[in-house]
């Protein structure tokens, strides 16, 4: 952190000082990334080609980090837990990790909203296999606080299983996109700004990761921060794939789906957001 670069050695320091840099212009980029979704969804008043795994797991997975860095920030149970283990080194969560994940955590719920709110297309809804997810992961999540309570389990390691399960969402959300996008045969209704954002903010990351655990001379706490190290790593490759089906293998920019749309009257919009109302209701009531 800036705090103490004036008494360190100057490549330390600047080593130090280019790390606050890029951390705070992953923040941006990273959290400017969410935007364009949120736009595109306005702007259409409907959510058809936004995967609803997507923006349901991304809720969850932002929650867990926002948990996990500012406890390893704020927490000194869980920083003095973590030099223990990690011999006397410090955490490598930064200021601006917290400030991600929170911005995220808060743009990933209104993304969610949205699917509430706007129309989907037939059949767009959250899967079995994550609805599945959901629940055990709510219902281990509940364990494992009870645990804590009673003096049973570290903190520190309940923080580290919701580290992996934000890595797990981080690969369940994106999938079913992907998939979303082979099967239209189109990246219509995913915004490729998100990406772009999301695939800067993801390598400035993991550079500044590395760039901490140079300083530091503690190559450990690459692995010592898990979910910084994967997700960085997993929103690369699959922002990649994005990239390719956009620009190279689904061309076409032309949205079939609000032309359609552009035909119908008001009464008829609105018979089909009630149509997508009840459909919602008849799922969470199965």
């Amino acid at each position: 952190m800036l705090m103490a670069t004036s008494t360190l050695p100057a490549p330390e320091a600047a080593a130090r000082a280019l790390s606050v840099v890029l951390g705070w212009t992953y923040f941006f980029a990273w959290s400017f990334s969410f935007y364009p979704q949120i736009l595109l969804n306005y702007r259409r008043k409907f959510v058809g080609g936004l995967s609803i795994d997507f923006a349901t797991l991304n809720v969850m997975g932002h929650t867990c980090y926002s948990i996990y860095s500012s406890a390893f920030l704020f927490s000194p149970g869980v920083r003095e837990e973590y030099r223990r283990r990690h011999d006397g080194h410090n955490p490598s969560v930064q200021l601006n990790d917290v400030a991600f994940a929170l911005h995220a955590a808060t743009l990933a719920s209104i993304t969610l909203i949205q699917t509430w709110i706007y129309p989907r297309e037939i059949g767009q809804r959250l899967s079995t296999a994550n609805r599945f997810v959901v629940a055990i992961a709510l219902f281990m999540f509940t364990t494992h606080v009870f645990s804590i309570t009673l003096g049973t389990e570290p903190i520190i390691d309940f923080l580290y299983i919701l580290s992996y399960f934000k890595l797990y969402v981080s690969v369940a959300k994106y999938v079913p996109q992907v998939w979303d996008n082979y099967r239209r045969k189109s990246t219509i209704g995913w915004s490729i700004g998100n990406i772009l954002l999301d695939l800067t903010g993801g390598s400035l990351s993991l550079i500044q990761l590395f760039i901490d655990a140079s300083a530091d001379h503690d190559w450990a706490a690459v692995t010592g921060n898990p979910v910084k190290f994967g997700l960085s790593i997993l929103t690369i490759i699959f922002d990649m794939v994005f990239v390719i089906q956009h620009y190279a293998l689904y061309t076409t920019r032309k949205d079939f789906a609000m032309e359609d749309k552009e035909g119908l009257t008001k009464s008829d919009l609105e018979a089909q957001a009630a149509a997508n109302m009840n459909e919602r209701t008849r799922l969470l009531s199965s």
